[in-house]
This record gives structure tokens, C-alpha cells and sequence, in this order.
């Protein structure tokens, strides 16, 4: 072999001395990001998972108003009812008595 054909095959062993040193790099590498990618991970389920938790405590405290104010609102209903029936009652025996002429 000649100079030249020396200094190619040292050049590319060069190279893959170096290719092979980054790709040892990169697998040492790779677990320590595949955890912190998974910390990554677990910290944004937990995150999701509080926000809806918090979303589903909201929305049962809105579902607990409502039926209570509901209730509250049947209840005032019954009252109104209650107190049209006794005006109607004593509305009727007026016009009765008026009709009667006892007025």
C-alpha cells in the first residue's frame, strides 16, 4: 500500500473510533433521559389528574347548589300554592256571600 491509502484507512478507523465513542455516549445517555422523561411524564399525569379532580369537586359542589337551591325553590313553590289555595278558598266564599247578598 502506498502513503496515501495508509492515511485513508487511519482516517476512516479515526472516524469510526469516534462514531463508536459517540454512540457509547448516547447509550449511557439514553437511560437517564428515558427517567427523566418518565418523571416528565408521571409529573404531568399528576397534574392532569389533580386538575381533574379538582374540575369533578367543582362541578359536584355546582351539582349541590343546584339541587339545593332547587329544593329551596319547590319548597317556596308549595308556600305560594298553600297560600293561593287559601286566597282562592276565601275569594270564593266572598263572591258566594256577595252573590247570596250577605255583603
Amino acid at each position: 500500500m502506498n502513503e496515501k491509502h495508509i492515511q485513508q484507512v487511519l482516517e476512516i478507523e479515526k472516524q469510526a473510533k469516534e462514531i463508536h465513542e459517540a454512540a457509547q455516549k448516547e447509550a449511557q445517555q439514553m437511560p437517564v433521559k428515558a427517567e427523566q422523561d418518565a418523571q416528565s411524564l408521571i409529573e404531568k399525569a399528576k397534574v392532569d389528574a389533580q386538575q381533574e379532580a379538582r374540575q369533578m369537586v367543582s362541578k359536584v359542589q355546582a351539582d349541590d347548589n343546584s339541587a339545593r337551591i332547587l329544593s329551596e325553590a319547590e319548597e317556596k313553590n308549595r308556600q305560594f300554592e298553600a297560600a293561593a289555595m287559601s286566597n282562592f278558598d276565601r275569594a270564593v266564599a266572598f263572591v258566594i256571600d256577595r252573590v247570596v247578598g250577605k255583603e
